[in-house]
């Protein structure tokens, strides 16, 4: 079931910076949950984000921040300058900064009347641009972003040139320490050695700004951290590499008080350098490889128009498409993308809707048909009217749906927070308990040896690849999904669907089109293309849903329909006209039975109709049986495919309708499901999910009518068609775009891979740490080697779950 917020709540996103493992993120976490108004917090370390759901009565955002930079983090806030036109006092200044200063992620504005702008501070995780231009819009003024903002990605990129450069610093000077550690090594001898790189003096002078400098993050990190009464990843590395440097010092000055000799004593200051460049290189690539986890949020927002052609009095103008507003007569050439959500006030074109429901042909759309942004124009010219601009567009929901999904939590990751939440102080105090162990018994009165092993012990042991073991496989899952059109609402369904055993298909709309056509014709004693003409006529005039689905069968097969002289409509009968002097009578046994018309000899083959599923109608002209029409709520190409695929899964499949028994059978028989559920009201449907529920299943429901939203609440996993309702999809924890069945099978493959994948993880996570602890504390494990594996960890479990984003599906 969806996890849902009261009315009285709100959510917000806060973007974090300075984690650096998990045990990181969960301290903000329970820092959040402890604020008075806060009912739930969630941070997702891989994407350095806190998802905050609170009552706004009694907590603020900027009272989050301060939480946040209380606990040692920062918070990414933006400033933007707006132009502001339509001021003429104070009191308007006043207006808009009280306004803007009341949204939601805003943490200051102020507005300046003399030079007509407004400077904004803001989260650009809760609040857009377009957000604050509408409220001053609303307000009535009008705003304009002043040119030169940042760029919603700026800040990471910031960040990875930041690490590059403090790599590539970190890396020159280490490197003559790291040819000096050479000579450790007897095998290597005879590699020449500059006798400058010997000398203690000159390797305190390269290895001070690597260890202050370079790692001074560490040990704000670390003082921030135990200031909280907690570890994280800094406090280790500070640790180990503070206890190399400081060592070395104190033997540089023994040296120097003993008289400087040509040659110093074996030093470590190699050590704490390359540790220090090792986890430095290891964040870099992380930062790179958790770049490539958003691609499907790139990729998405890479489909979005940039502008659109709009016609404002009665002149037509290029402008952004975030300046649209709904009502705006919007006209879009071919091989355009149509720019906004609207609807075809004129002109007739095919749209090519592939990039949201994967239908490889384009669609015909005429006057009065709906549209959808970010899909393509192929031929003729459109003139659409926008119904939904900026964030209630279709795409901008789906890119809103996989956000959340890859910010979510999945329950697994919380075993992994667990862990990682009591794994550094364990880690140090057996760091400690192997040097006493070493220096007193192992190897007596060797304190380099005995520092080296403790040294070793806490660099394998960070946790950050136990923190990135989750997060990144959610978003890489979850990402690769949604590019096949499979919405996961949240990390938590995505892990709950690979434990579905049985899934409930609703028949309307899900197996079958949903659109009754017209599938047969029988004729007796007439032309078929006659007896249509007069029948299409007829029912031309019906406004019932099967008459519909008859005159479009006969117009679609280039029959053209006569006038109809009268028409009368015979409730659950039919229908009765006059065509061409010909009195057109078309319906049920009944209606024929009304009108004395023998159809004696029809008999079987309505049988044979009914029996396939199928809603047969009587034809009579001028009281004589001219034949039968049949009409069927096709089934839809792929949804007998997609059966087979589940049953392939060991996936029990069972179809639910109201329909009687009979056809019920007919259409479940065509598709291969052996299980019915027929005749079941529409509130009946949730009491047949909860049966199942008794029974031990894990239980999905599939469907796409308002009629299907409590079932799908109801159930362990609601799936909505795309193609439906809005009800429909906001009850699901799953939206398929497509409306294809085959995206059953895809999520649940997709959520067994990404559970597969997350254990993978998890498992090389743990085992890292788990065999590189006690391999470090029985001497085997150089320091150096430590920090190398310990960054390799973090960059492999990112790897691993980019493997997910090449997903077959």
């Amino acid at each position: 079931m969806s996890s849902t917020i009261s009315k009285s709540e709100e959510q917000t996103t806060l973007q974090i910076t300075g984690m650096t493992c998990a045990a990181c993120a969960n301290r903000i976490e329970k820092g959040l949950r402890k604020m008075d108004g806060v009912t739930e917090a969630n941070v997702n370390f891989a994407l350095e984000r806190a998802t905050v759901t609170f009552d706004p009565k009694r907590a603020t955002i900027p009272q989050m921040q301060e939480q946040i930079e209380h606990l040692g983090y920062g918070t990414v806030k933006q400033t933007t300058d707006f132009q502001i036109t339509g001021m003429t006092c104070a009191a308007c200044a006043n207006r808009i900064e009280k306004g803007l200063n009341k949204m939601p992620g805003v943490v200051t504005a102020n507005v300046n009347l003399a030079l007509e702008t407004a400077r904004v501070e803001y989260d650009p995780a809760t609040v857009t641009l377009e957000d604050m231009q509408k409220k001053v819009e609303q307000l009535g003024y009008k705003a304009m972003p002043k040119e030169g903002q940042q760029d919603a990605s700026a800040h990471k990129q910031k960040e990875i040139s930041k690490q590059k450069r403090r790599f590539i610093i970190s890396a020159l000077l280490s490197l003559p320490l790291l040819w000096s550690m050479i000579s450790h090594f007897s095998f290597l001898s005879w590699i020449w050695m500059p006798m400058i790189f010997m000398d203690p003096w000159f390797q305190l002078i390269l290895a001070t700004p690597v260890q202050f400098y370079i790692g001074g993050h560490f040990y704000v990190g670390a003082y921030k951290a135990l200031r909280n009464k907690s570890a994280n990843m800094d406090v280790l590395v500070a640790l180990g590499t503070s206890a190399a440097y400081f060592y070395s010092l104190y033997l540089t000055l023994e040296w120097v008080q003993a008289g400087a000799g040509a040659h110093g004593p074996e030093m470590y200051y190699e050590t704490s350098s390359i540790l220090i460049t090792l986890v430095i290189l290891g964040k870099l690539f992380e930062a790179l490889a958790k770049g490539r986890t958003s691609e499907a949020i790139k990729t998405l927002m890479g489909l979005q128009a940039k502008t659109a052609l709009v016609v404002r009095d009665g002149q037509e103008m290029t402008i952004p498409v975030e300046e649209v507003v709904a009502g705006d007569i919007v006209i879009v050439k071919p091989g355009e993308k149509i720019p906004v959500d609207g609807e075809v006030v004129e002109g007739a074109s095919s749209v090519d809707e592939a990039m949201l429901t994967g239908e490889s042909l384009p669609v015909e759309k005429r006057t009065g048909d709906p549209v959808i942004g970010a899909t393509i124009n192929k031929n003729g010219v459109l003139r659409i009217q926008a119904t939904k601009v900026g964030k209630e567009t279709a795409l901008a929901q789906i890119i809103k749906v996989v956000e959340e999904a890859q910010g979510s939590k999945a329950p697994i990751q919380r075993v992994a927070d667990a862990i990682s939440g009591i794994f550094v102080p364990i880690v140090v105090a057996i760091s400690v308990l192997a040097f006493i162990a070493w220096f007193v018994w192992i190897t007596p009165g060797e304190f380099a040896n005995a520092l080296e092993i403790a040294i070793a012990i806490l660099v394998i042991a960070c946790p950050c690849a136990l923190g990135l073991a989750t997060p990144t496989s959610i978003m890489a899952g979850s990402g690769r999904a949604a590019e096949s059109g499979i919405l996961f609402k949240g990390g938590e369904h995505l892990e709950a669907t690979h434990r579905i055993n049985t899934i409930i298909l609703d028949k309307t709309g899900t197996v079958t089109k949903g659109k009754p056509e017209l599938t047969d014709v029988v004729v007796s004693g007439w032309m078929e293309t006659d007896l249509l003409a007069l029948v299409g006529a007829a029912e031309k005039n019906s406004e019932h849903p099967l008459a519909e689905a008859i005159v479009a069968g006969i117009i679609a097969k280039g029959i053209q329909l006569p006038r109809t002289d009268t028409f009368e409509a015979i409730p659950g009968h039919g229908i009765k006209a006059n065509v061409m002097g010909k009195e057109i009578l078309v319906g049920t046994r009944k209606l024929m039975a009304q009108f004395q018309v023998s159809i004696n000899h029809a008999q079987d083959q309505m049988d044979q109709l009914e029996q396939a599923g199928k809603t047969a109608m009587l034809i009579a002209v001028d009281r004589q049986y001219a034949g039968i029409v049949a009409v069927a709520d096709t089934i839809k190409e792929t949804s007998a495919q997609a059966v087979k695929r589940l049953n392939d899964m060991g996936i029990e499949v069972i179809m639910i309708t109201g329909d009687n028994h009979r056809t019920a059978e007919a259409i479940a028989k065509q598709v291969g499901i052996t299980r019915v559920l027929a005749e079941v009201l529409p509130e009946g449907k949730a009491d047949e999910v909860k049966k199942l529920q008794a029974q031990g299943k894990k239980v999905a429901m599939v469907g796409d009518g308002i009629n299907d939203a409590p079932a799908l609440a109801m159930a362990d996993i609601g799936m909505a068609m795309g193609t439906g309702t809005d009800v429909a999809m906001e009850a699901a924890d799953v939206t398929l775009m497509r409306g294809d069945l085959n995206s059953i099978p895809d999520a649940i493959y997709m959520s067994r891979k990404t559970m597969g994948n997350i254990r993978q993880n998890l498992f090389w996570a743990l085992a890292y740490n788990s065999i590189g602890i006690p391999i470090a504390a029985i001497g085997l494990l150089a320091p150096w080697v430590a920090g190398a594996a310990m960054a390799l960890s973090s960059v492999s479990v990112v790897l691993n779950a980019l493997r997910l984003q090449r997903v077959k599906l």
